[in-house]
């Protein structure tokens, strides 16, 4: 990691000494936060792409503003759903949520299932070189003329790496491989992979919680069945007779899209309810697969009616006994 700038170090340091808490949709994390955070003395910084959103409550699964009473909670209902919020800007916010609840002496608890958002704290993020307009404009004039074949064709000769991993219509990931490479002179594969790098699961906390396959999907239809029932359409109605659309980053949340096709009379209200489904399925399993890949994440496997309280104390016992202590 000697190639990071010094104030990325340093910021991954400050995520490194925190406690995390993940593991996919439906797992128990809520509650088991809620315990953990009391015996750390800790404030709990949400770790969800989805509840930055103001309105999107039941969707999303919100955590409650009774348990919100109960631990201070933060980055929740920051964003309106009609505007774009990036990792960048949520690693940014983090960072100065951690600094600030350091600075009240007490311990920082991230509590969610996004991933992306995870290793971008853990590891670092690499922003790149500002755009270059001229640069683009000038691509892509030309890419009208040849084709994205034969820019696909241009990255592969700097940046082979990259061109593989990028299908030859992207062309907006393509053009801006292109344009890292001639700002830096370097390929930003490379560049990207120094980002990759795992802190060993003993110099951090990081707890990732599993259940059965099979209980899983179980507790999933439980919850979406609940959402429905406690006004998910309406929710979804009001947001689309407040603001009329939703951003791109926002309507990726599982469920939204499908109730307003329901609600431009492209499904059945049956028809809605079983893709929610699936879809809440696919995504814990997709979750699933990136903890899976992270070496920080120390899996705990639970089952069954298991108390908030048991999976908390086995959380700490964890914690506390590294083989390492955590970066500070």
């Amino acid at each position: 990691m000697q190639d990071l700038t010094h104030d990325n170090q340093q910021a991954r340091e400050l995520a490194l000494g925190c406690w995390f808490l993940t593991g996919a949709t439906a797992t128990g994390k809520t509650t088991v936060s809620l315990e953990l955070a009391r015996r750390i003395h800790a404030e709990i910084i949400l770790l969800d792409s989805m509840t930055i959103y103001r309105g999107m409550d039941i969707g999303t699964a919100k955590v409650s503003l009774a348990d919100r009473s109960l631990v201070p909670h933060h980055l929740v209902d920051i964003c309106d759903p009609v505007h774009s919020f990036s990792v960048s800007e949520y690693r940014g916010l983090a960072l100065q949520k951690i600094r600030e609840i350091r600075g009240r002496g007490r311990e920082v608890l991230f509590v969610g299932g996004s991933a992306l958002y995870l290793k971008t704290l853990l590891r670092g993020l690499f922003d790149g070189p500002p755009g270059n307009r001229d640069f683009r404009n000038e691509i892509e004039r030309e890419t009208d003329q040849v084709g994205n074949g034969e820019l696909h064709k241009r990255l592969a000769v700097v940046d082979p790496l990259s061109a593989h991993k990028l299908h030859v219509n992207d062309r907006r990931r393509i053009i801006r491989a292109l344009e890292v490479f001639r700002e830096t002179g370097r390929p930003i594969s490379h560049q990207q992979m120094e980002f990759d790098q795992a802190t060993p699961p003993g110099q951090c906390r990081v707890f990732c919680l599993r259940r059965p396959r099979a209980e899983l999907h179980q507790r999933i239809a439980e919850r979406v069945s609940g959402m429905f029932r406690d006004g998910f359409v309406q929710e979804v109605a009001g947001l689309k007779e407040r603001w009329g659309t939703m951003s791109k980053s926002a309507s990726q949340a599982v469920g939204y899209n499908e109730i307003l096709q329901f609600l431009d009379n492209e499904m059945t209200l049956e028809q809605t309810m079983e893709r929610v489904l699936i879809r809440t399925r696919r995504f814990a399993r997709h979750q699933e697969t990136w903890f899976r890949g992270m070496q920080e994440c120390r899996i705990l496997d639970i089952a069954g009616e298991i108390a908030p309280a048991e999976v908390a104390d086995q959380l700490l016992d964890l914690g506390l006994h590294q083989t390492e202590p955590a970066a500070r």
